[in-house]
């Protein structure tokens, strides 16, 4: 990006705080926000005319908008992520808080699955939002072996070892006639130049060259590829799971049935869930807030933590909800409990030995 839109400069201090206290009463009540309402009931010391002269100055900066006329402001993509970039304050999670979310995680050392679902299940309780958990973002496991079983005349089966130890299949089908020859030529080039490979290696000029060596038949290796990316990479239903979606029904947002149709579709899309929970930061909680153009659905927002273990990422747990979202509370939540599970896996993996454990008492 060229320019840090939400860095803030033009805003004067009396402005952050008008801003603030507008995005934190949405927030509280999802209708738009007078000048009003601020003197009366956010304690802010300043007069209706200066309130009003502000948020006509913070409409015209981007950061506020007015639905209708005569009506309070409401905030934009622009204000919400300004505030969670630098207004918001942290949310401190309460001691009942923190003895739930520690007691869920009891008992289930190592189990990932088990955990995901019941922290899903925990933090959609704790926050009010739909919870979405992913397992295995990183996906490691390739292709190590290819074999075939032919099926007909213009069809077979593409058998695929994976380096887990699983074994998946592919039906693939052909406008041309499949001799064993042709079908022997394509597993022997596969194995040779495509096991063991992380599908996104696989360049155009691979494949082009492998195109080559088979001919006439070259069609296979286009047929076979996309076959070995579909078994690695793509969503496995298993591996992204929802908690609490009908809790979005609670929220004037999505009580237009375009509206939740375009929320459901999004989350019908389990691929863009994962490519967008991949493209994350692994260091922090990642905040998305949605636009028509964006990833995710207009006046929505997704805020996710990928779950680190050993260096590696195993998976990501995220809420989703509208863009009024208790931002503080949910981020710290999932930043919290994204923490706990990191240490409980990686506290069921060995340990590394030191030098001071391999010598005994003197």
């Amino acid at each position: 990006m060229s320019k840090d839109l939400t860095s803030g400069n033009e805003l004067s201090r009396r402005k952050k705080q008008i801003l603030r206290s507008v995005i934190e009463a949405h927030i509280s009540l999802g209708e738009p926000v007078g000048s009003k309402y601020l003197v009366t009931s956010a304690e802010i010391p300043f007069s209706s005319a200066t309130i009003r002269n502000e948020m006509a100055e913070l409409e015209a900066l981007g950061y506020l908008e007015q639905p209708h006329t005569s009506s309070g402001r409401v905030p934009t993509k622009l204000g919400y992520r300004f505030y969670v970039d630098s207004l918001m304050e942290s949310y401190k999670l309460t001691a009942s808080e923190i003895i739930t979310l520690n007691n869920m995680l009891k008992n289930k050392i190592g189990e990932l699955d088990t955990i995901l679902q019941s922290a899903s299940k925990l933090v959609a309780s704790l926050t009010n939002y739909p919870t979405v958990s992913v397992k295995a973002i990183s996906n490691e496991n390739l292709v190590s072996r290819f074999s075939y079983m032919p099926l007909g005349e213009n069809d077979f089966l593409l058998v695929m070892r994976l380096t887990d130890g699983s074994v998946k299949s592919n039906h693939i089908k052909t406008e041309f006639s499949l001799s064993d020859d042709i079908l022997d030529l394509l597993i022997e080039e596969l194995n040779t130049y495509v096991a063991n490979v992380d599908p996104e290696q696989i360049t155009l000029p691979m494949m082009m060259q492998l195109e080559k060596r088979l001919g006439d038949a070259g069609k296979l290796v286009e047929l076979a590829i996309k076959a070995v990316y579909e078994t690695t990479v793509a969503a496995d239903d298993n591996n992204v799971r929802f908690e609490g979606v009908g809790k979005l029904l609670e929220y004037p947002e999505f009580s237009d049935v375009e509206n939740m149709k375009t929320v459901l579709k999004m989350m019908e899309d389990k691929d863009g869930i994962i490519n967008l929970m991949k493209e994350g930061d692994a260091d922090k909680v990642n905040i998305v807030i949605g636009e028509p153009d964006d990833k995710i659905a207009e006046h929505s927002a997704f805020i996710f933590r990928k779950l680190v273990v050993d260096g590696k990422t195993v998976g990501a747990i995220g809420v989703f909800g509208p863009s009024r979202m208790d931002y503080s509370k949910v981020v710290s939540t999932v930043e919290y409990l994204s923490e706990q599970i990191s240490r409980t896996l990686g506290n069921a993996l060995p340990e590394k030995k030191s030098d001071d454990d391999t010598g005994g008492a003197s």
